[in-house]
């Protein structure tokens, strides 16, 4: 169902506790996994390629501990703007991204609402 899943991973506290739920669903699925990282210049703890390379070894190395092999991007820009265009160009199934805030409001867009609103697959949410 899910041959391929993206999973946008930063910083975020967040973002490390939805690697088991990413993981969970690669496993049943026996999906490929593709991680992906944005350098954004807007935010300082995502601004240098180095943090971003250093991230995605780190989480690399978790889902290879896991038995898991996956993919790694990395993409320089808005992070909505570029996961989006990432599953497009992978075709990705699903997305699986970290959010604090489910909420879909048009005042404060998270970014789990802007891809709720733009991607063009399904974007799991994990809370």
């Amino acid at each position: 169902m899910f041959a391929t899943v993206l999973f946008p991973i930063d910083r975020s506290q967040e973002a490390a506790e939805s690697v088991s739920k990413a993981l969970q669903l690669v496993q049943e699925h026996n999906s490929r996994l593709v991680l992906l990282s944005v350098v954004d210049p807007a935010n300082p703890a995502m601004a240098t390629e180095a943090t971003v390379a250093q991230l995605l070894a780190t989480v690399q190395k978790g889902f290879q501990q896991a038995g898991v092999t996956c993919d790694v991007v990395e993409r320089q820009g808005n992070p909505a703007f570029v996961i989006c265009d990432v599953a497009d160009e992978l075709s990705a199934d699903v997305i699986v991204v970290a959010s604090r805030d489910t909420t879909v409001d048009d005042r404060a867009p998270t970014m789990a609402s802007q891809l709720i609103r733009m991607a063009p697959c399904p974007v799991l949410v994990v809370p």
